[in-house]
């Protein structure tokens, strides 16, 4: 462990200023005028994991963004980690809510305010520098292949076919993903679990054309209207999802589990402080834990119709628009998910306006084994770096590549994330802790050691 300190420490800045370089590419995949920058922050990765000793180092090219992959294998006898990660981003906007422009990283109070600087390049990039960390030192255990992709928040549409067609080349005995959070540093978090997704857009049609709302109004169906009344009839009083059989698959915990689960540190009133917000809200009969962990969800993303520049025009809008996501657990399936939305919410439209449905990706729920030999050496490594045992959580979030890992690799993930809830993912002014970063950079060696260790 000193040896790890100890480089850290002698590193400090420059570890810090590489990422800052890597934060300052708005490699923004959902937009292509971001297209330059997003592989050019895919060069800076495999310049990086050059640098850091890695061989084989290769910017693979796909029908989208690239997957940088790059490996060590010092000896095949030994296991091997397979560490992946994502250099692309969301979008910043709205811009004007940003502190500080969202590309040019800047330390408030011991945090990089920046997009990316969680999720995922400030985690992913602590495996780069652990990585560079182990080679200096002569401290690595087992071999180490990396593939880090750009369109992970636009669905990974490529990733799939990459990892079909590379799987000897991706072979290995455990995936480790750092794209995920702690419940705090004073309570370090292992999760065990993550919900898949199905997302979608609906778009509502009247008339045939943008109307004069004093001519037309009350007399045409207005498109906005009909798309708020259809969406609010998805939640039925007690924020139970009306779409039938959308339960159907889902498994509820048993009364151990949901105590097991309620048992992690939590904070009402300054979960409700931190977020500013009068009461917590979601389905009936469950905790916040259990609804943001367990429980499918559906989500409004973004609505749209209509004027929406500054001033008054009075417009009854041809059309109204909608990007909808739904969180899956456990037993359901995003192809069936969507299908149940996309049938359910064609049958609930009115015969006054047009309804379209257009899917646009997904991902399988999963649910990572707590007894496996990975597991143990991330249980392992985090109590010695934070000094105390890891809780285990299930994730909110998604990472639709789990699921395909295990299906086409045939491997189990471990999910070993050091961000914060309150870290503003995917929204303006998102943050990482510097203590966070070195954490992960002190933590990840050990957990290299400990599954070599386990392994034997």
């Amino acid at each position: 462990m000193q040896v790890i300190k100890q480089y850290i420490e002698d590193n400090k800045q420059r570890l810090l200023d590489e990422l800052f370089e890597l934060l300052r590419f708005p490699s923004v995949s959902a937009d292509p005028k971001y297209a330059p920058d997003v592989l050019n922050a895919a060069d800076y990765v495999a310049k990086k994991l050059t640098d850091a000793g890695a061989d084989n180092v290769e910017v693979c090219k796909t029908a989208g963004y690239p997957i940088v992959y790059g490996d060590k294998i010092i000896d095949p006898s030994l296991p091997t980690v397979l560490v992946y990660g994502h250099y692309d981003v969301q979008p910043p906007d709205p811009l004007e809510l940003w502190h500080t422009p969202p590309f040019e990283p800047t330390v408030r109070d011991g945090k990089i305010y920046a997009r990316g600087a969680c999720d995922d390049k400030g985690q992913f990039y602590m495996h780069v520098k652990a990585f560079e960390l182990m080679m200096q030192t002569g401290t690595l255990p087992c071999n180490i292949k990396f593939m880090i992709e750009g369109e992970e928040e636009v669905g990974s549409n490529n990733l799939g076919i990459f990892v079909k067609a590379n799987k000897e080349r991706l072979k290995a005995d455990v995936v480790l993903i750092s794209d995920t959070s702690m419940i705090s540093m004073e309570h370090p978090s292992l999760e065990t679990g993550l919900r898949g997704l199905s997302y979608l857009e609906v778009e509502v049609t009247g008339p045939n054309r943008d109307l004069h709302s004093g001519v037309y109004g009350g007399a045409v169906a207005n498109p906005a209207t009909i798309l708020a009344k259809m969406i609010a009839s998805l939640h039925d009083e007690d924020n139970h999802i009306t779409i039938p059989g959308f339960y159907d698959d889902v498994t509820e915990l048993t009364a151990a589990e949901r105590a097991e689960l309620n048992a992690a540190p939590y904070d009402e009133e300054e979960y409700k402080k931190d977020l500013d917000i009068a009461e917590t809200w979601g389905e009936k009969g469950y905790t916040t834990f259990e609804r943001t962990g367990t429980r499918p969800t559906l989500e409004v993303n973004g609505i749209w119709g209509g004027y929406i520049g500054e001033g008054a025009k009075t417009v009854l809008p041809s059309k109204a628009n909608a990007k909808i996501s739904m969180r899956l657990v456990p037993n359901q399936t995003s192809g069936a998910i969507t299908k149940l939305f996309t049938d359910h919410f064609l049958k609930i439209a009115p015969t006054y306006v047009k309804v379209k449905v257009t899917p646009h990706h997904g991902g399988e729920p999963v649910v990572t084994p707590t007894d496996s030999i990975a597991y143990k050496a991330a249980q392992k490594a985090i109590a010695e770096a934070f000094g105390k045992q890891p809780i285990p959580t299930r994730g909110g979030g998604s990472i639709p590549i789990v699921a395909l890992f295990e299906a086409e690799l045939g491997i189990k993930t471990v999910l070993m994330g050091f961000g914060l809830d309150s870290d503003a993912l995917h929204s303006p002014n998102e943050k990482y802790d510097i203590f966070n970063y070195y954490k992960g950079i002190e933590t990840i060696p050990l957990f290299h050691k400990y599954f070599a260790e386990l392994s034997k």
